[in-house]
């Protein structure tokens, strides 16, 4: 019945400072709409922002900033990763630790966004 998901609505406080983030720590593409929207793009998937006293409609019951939960996989070896955020002073909250994930055993970091979204980024296990 489903295929797969198109994309996911990120209520922020600030979407230029979510801008910022997601494109210069998390390598996102930023693509603008006309509605004044801003789609993050990672492969064929999107993560719309919204801002929090967005008008925007339909929307969410209860949208809050900083309410996600979001693991990412990465194609960089985790240690690459560590590297990349502590130029950029990104606090690792923590990691690296084993989790499970979607398909098995993955190794994982973990960070907050500025609206305080935890932010797993996750390699599989070898």
């Amino acid at each position: 019945m489903l295929s797969a998901i198109d994309h996911l609505v990120v209520t922020v406080h600030d979407i230029s400072r979510a801008v910022d983030f997601y494109t210069r720590v998390l390598g996102l593409e930023a693509r603008y709409s006309d509605a004044g929207r801003v789609d993050l793009m990672l492969g064929d998937m999107a993560f719309r922002l919204h801002q929090a006293d967005t008008d925007a409609s339909p929307k969410a019951d209860a949208p809050t900033p900083g309410s996600l939960d979001l693991c990412f996989k990465s194609l960089l070896p985790l240690d690459e990763i560590k590297q990349h955020l502590d130029t950029l002073n990104i606090a690792i909250e923590l990691g690296p630790v084993e989790r499970r994930g979607a398909t098995g055993q993955i190794e994982s970091l973990y960070l907050r966004d500025p609206d305080g979204n935890l932010i797993e980024i996750c390699r599989p296990k070898r």
